[in-house]
């Protein structure tokens, strides 16, 4: 027994402020690199010293963590700067970071220890996706995100289900979109087992935040495997108007992917749930929140 792996601990941190996919895949990133992920949250104190207001505060971004599949443990105030003694404190081995350079209130390198140390390691950034690309949207009111076809479609939905678990690089679809590989990476594969109660929800999951975490979290306790419906762009600028969604379909879907609770995605869903979709997918319950009754239920 003296003679087994010790499992790697690896620590990642930062603010993870109105958390999309990029944040995400810098966790799946971070995960691979050992065994255990710990993922340090700094709190609004920090943040506010060191970078400026955050959107949401330090309670919501604790659970938005919490509820990410690769995330195994989350530190909450976790000090912004980071230091060896953090790391010995919970017992990892090493700290990763992106490609870019983080700084503090005095312009200095919060890694610079760590570094130093031996004990750090880049990630790669995910290009298309910020904080401030996101705030960009809503304050531009611009509808560049929203991707459509001369159908109207948007071009992820065109994408073969059954090529979408082949480890291959599929070419980009927009300079927004990630690859179909990214959806293979977000992925978990798999399929209901015989007897598993099958439930539903859909929405259109736009600016993924807690509440749509806690909403997930509620549906997958009503059964064994959730299936999460993900609207499409134009049904849902259609309802809202302006130019929401902020984030377009493939966005939208990789953050519900990255939620531990979710097992399958459906991509581009229809906005009334049809007795034939029930079927066709063998759902045994559909999940909605407490808003106004959806179409589909007066059937």
């Amino acid at each position: 027994k003296s003679s087994e792996r010790k499992p790697v601990r690896v620590w990642v941190d930062g603010c993870f402020d109105i958390m999309h996919f990029g944040h995400a895949n810098a966790l799946r990133q971070a995960k691979e690199n050992g065994d255990i992920l710990v993922v340090g949250v700094h709190n609004d104190a920090e943040i506010a010293e060191h970078k400026g207001p955050t959107v949401f505060n330090e309670e919501e971004r604790y659970k938005m963590v919490r509820a990410c599949k690769w995330a195994d443990e989350v530190v909450e105030g976790a000090p912004y700067i980071a230091h060896v003694d953090t790391l010995d404190k919970y017992n990892c081995d090493f700290c990763v970071h992106g490609e870019d350079i983080s700084v503090d209130a005095n312009g200095r390198d919060v890694y610079e220890d760590v570094k130093k140390a031996g004990r750090y390691r880049v990630i790669q950034r995910t290009e298309g996706i910020s904080t401030t690309e996101l705030v960009g949207r809503m304050l531009l009111m611009t509808k560049d995100h929203h991707h459509k076809n001369k159908g109207g479609e948007s071009p992820i939905t065109r994408v073969n289900s059954q090529h979408l678990h082949h480890h291959s690089p599929y070419t980009a679809m927009s300079h927004f979109l990630p690859t179909t590989r990214r959806i293979v990476q977000f992925s978990e594969a798999k399929s209901p087992k015989p007897g598993d109660k099958i439930v539903y929800i859909d929405g259109g999951f736009d600016l993924y935040h807690v509440g749509h975490t806690e909403a997930i979290r509620q549906a997958k306790e009503l059964g064994d495997y959730l299936i999460v419906g993900v609207q499409e762009d134009s049904v849902i600028n259609q309802v809202i108007g302006h130019n929401y969604p902020i984030m377009n379909l493939h966005e939208r879907v990789l953050g519900v992917l990255s939620n531990r609770h979710v097992d399958e995605v459906i991509i581009g869903a229809p906005f009334v749930i049809t007795k034939e979709m029930i079927e066709q997918f063998k759902i045994n319950v559909v999940v909605h929140g407490d808003d106004p009754a959806p179409p589909w239920s007066q059937w």
